[in-house]
């Protein structure tokens, strides 16, 4: 969806962001801003400001900024166009969208209707659960058994479903209102007649909210023997248990101030967790941890600890978790794999040992890299050529799902040496075996011969050799050659001027003067590319980038001026919505857009050419990234100098920026 750029600049002008932040945080006028407690990091003195003038947040502790929309995207962790469009809702403004028709325009219009009343109807649901929870000694009984106080129950807004088949007839005057069956409260029996009754009766409550808060399903435990045990609300048009998590919502604020997420079986586990200090626990709901789930978690935090029992199950369901990982498993982020004994869930667990053990142990969790080894191994006697191969014949899979980075490139290595094979010959053996995969799967077009964008090791000459004698291989920065990458073999204008043995050692120099090379017609010169124009093209060109961001750098990209800003800004919630996208999808995308003119710009001509290692490149767009913030950075202390000789506080800000900048420049000079 393409929203256009107008459009987003006339919903800001009407919403008022004190008013959106300040349904999450508490805010307090002070001046003419308001102040309060940063909802992004931990902190006892308030340094989150709002401006209702420059309809701006920024705190003071940890740097986080934006307007109405990057707080949304940041804190509720929505999608750039959620966050639209539940600004728009507020407002009473239509999204605008060129390419929908009126007709799935009014669809969309009314399917976002169904959606609310929905929630609305489950909210009101769970508001009767929750006073017969207060009327049930049962129900009491079962959570106060459990360690559970009033205030963590209010937290998460436990309930009891009371029993008898028809309870919410009470609830609702219409029982056969079909959004009751929609919502899935309700089971209509089809061998009955279409006999009505509550799906949920006598277990105690669990609501499931989204990101927003929103109620969206539920889950209920029995209080006795009763099977099945557990009963989560059915797939709806507002629930889909693939892809939320129980206790997120509750979760988000903890999850980034201790700085990671820790994702358990089960609603108790996050319930006793929450009370016994661990509240930035999340339980996927009956289902597998998939790679949705990890996604979303990972718009929170850059740190994932799975929790699962020691026992045979929880080794299946810490594999599942693996695969679901293992695409966002990139070189700045962390995810972790904790094993407890096979008696215990975290909650008994704590009970038994206490909170520091349990901290150690999350501490001591098994990282990605040696479950992924693990589970490879297993089943497998290293100590024969036939383990050995299939070994790596189970690894090729899980490797593969790594992004590129240092970490796919370690774990190539230690995979070859626990197979006895060189890391470039595996990593050969590997692009053939991959090759044959493609030719062999039905509709799809032959495999291509293998290149170097897919080979860790295509900058050094074939085995053996030096790059001096590897044919068809030339020095950097000379006719043919190019950071030290396979080129078509130059040829000279006479084979005179390549005498025998110019090519050895170096002798090359000496005996090619400049004055004897081919002339070539001088070409017009490129007009130098700016820094943020060379990181919009490689933002373009490699999409996937964003995603290796903290936050810092996504509100320095976005704080640009028109029309860099605004591009970034798209270009994000094109992320959030549709993940990394090729550019020339993204140029179809941009058509009509505002900053559509800008992306063609940077894209355009033979200075706009990224190809080459990932990793170089992502390491440019950190160098400009550093430059960009410092330059920030500085304009802020500009900013503060009229005020430190009578504020202490713009003294003291100055100061803390004038250590940044320094940090920053040090890493800069460091990678210079």
């Amino acid at each position: 969806m393409s929203i256009p750029q107008p459009f987003i600049q006339e919903l800001l002008s009407r919403v008022d962001v004190v008013d959106v932040v300040g349904r999450y945080v508490q805010l307090k006028k002070a001046g003419a801003n308001f102040m309060g407690l940063c909802p992004f990091h931990g902190e006892k003195s308030p340094s989150f400001s709002v401006s209702p003038s420059k309809q701006f947040f920024h705190c003071f502790g940890c740097g986080k900024n934006g307007n109405a929309i990057g707080f949304l995207m940041d804190h509720a962790g929505m999608g750039f166009v959620e966050a639209v469009h539940d600004l728009a809702q507020q407002t009473g403004l239509q999204v605008p969208d060129d390419n929908v028709s009126p007709q799935d325009r009014e669809r969309a219009a009314a399917q976002r209707q169904k959606q609310a009343t929905l929630t609305d109807v489950l909210e009101k649901a769970g508001e009767s659960w929750r006073r017969h929870l207060r009327d049930s000694p049962r129900a009491i009984q079962y959570f106060k058994g459990r360690g559970v106080s009033g205030a963590v129950a209010k937290r998460y807004g436990l309930g009891y479903a009371p029993e008898g088949w028809r309870g919410l007839a009470s609830v609702f005057a219409q029982y056969d209102d079909p959004l009751l069956e929609e919502s899935g409260l309700v089971i209509v029996s089809e061998d009955d007649g279409g006999k009505r009754y509550d799906r949920f009766r006598d277990r105690v409550m669990f609501p499931i909210r989204n990101v927003k808060g929103e109620c969206i399903g539920y889950g209920g435990r029995v209080l006795g023997d009763d099977k099945p045990k557990y009963l989560n609300s059915p797939e709806t048009p507002v629930f889909h248990k693939g892809r939320e998590l129980y206790g997120l919502y509750e979760a988000r604020t903890a999850i980034r101030e201790h700085g990671f997420a820790l994702v358990t079986e089960g609603y108790m586990d996050v319930v006793a967790l929450a009370q016994l200090g661990f509240p930035n626990a999340v339980a996927t709901l009956g289902t597998a941890c998939t790679a949705d789930h990890v996604h979303k978690l990972f718009r929170f935090t850059d740190t994932v600890v799975f929790s699962f029992d020691g026992d045979a199950a929880g080794r299946r369901a810490a594999r599942k978790a693996l695969d679901g990982a293992l695409p966002y498993a990139s070189d700045t982020r962390s995810v972790k794999f904790l094993f407890l004994p096979a008696e215990h869930d975290p909650d008994s667990f704590i009970r038994a040992h206490g909170t520091e053990a349990f901290a150690r142990h999350v501490g001591d969790a098994m990282p990605l890299s040696r479950f992924l080894v693990e589970a490879a191994r297993e089943g497998c006697d290293l100590g024969t050529a036939e383990g050995r191969a299939r070994m790596l014949s189970n690894a090729r899979p899980l490797w593969s799902a790594l992004p590129d980075g240092a970490l796919r490139r370690q774990l190539l290595g230690e995979l070859g040496e626990l197979g006895q094979l060189d890391a470039k010959d595996l990593a050969e053996l590997w692009q053939h075996a991959s090759a044959q995969d493609a030719a062999r799967t039905p509709g799809r077009h032959a495999a291509r011969p293998p290149t170097e964008d897919h080979n860790p090791y295509a900058d050094e000459p074939p085995w053996g050799q030096s790059a001096a004698d590897a044919g068809g291989w030339q020095p950097a920065g000379e006719p043919g050659g190019g950071m030290g990458h396979a080129r078509k073999p130059f040829s000279p204008r006479s084979t005179d001027d390549w005498k025998k043995g110019d090519w050895k050692k170096g002798d090359w120099k000496s005996r090619w003067k400049r004055d004897e090379r081919p002339a070539q017609p001088p070409l017009p010169r490129t007009p130098p590319a700016s820094r943020v124009d060379h990181a919009a093209r490689l933002l373009l060109s490699h999409m996937e980038f964003l995603e290796r961001l903290s936050h810092d750098d996504h509100a320095t990209l976005c704080a640009q001026p028109a029309p860099h800003g605004p591009l970034f800004t798209w270009l994000e919630g094109q992320l959030h919505e549709h993940g990394p996208q090729p550019w020339a999808v993204l140029r179809e995308a941009l058509r009509g857009h505002a900053c559509a003119a800008t992306a063609e710009r940077v894209m355009t001509g033979s200075h706009a050419q990224t190809e080459g290692d990932e990793t170089e490149l992502l390491g440019e767009l950190r160098g400009l990234l550093d430059r960009m913030l410092v330059e920030a950075l500085m304009q802020e202390q500009k900013e503060l100098i009229p005020r430190v000789t009578r504020e202490p506080e713009a003294l003291a800000r100055y100061q803390e920026l004038e250590q940044r900048i320094k940090h920053l420049r040090g890493i800069a000079a460091r990678v210079a």
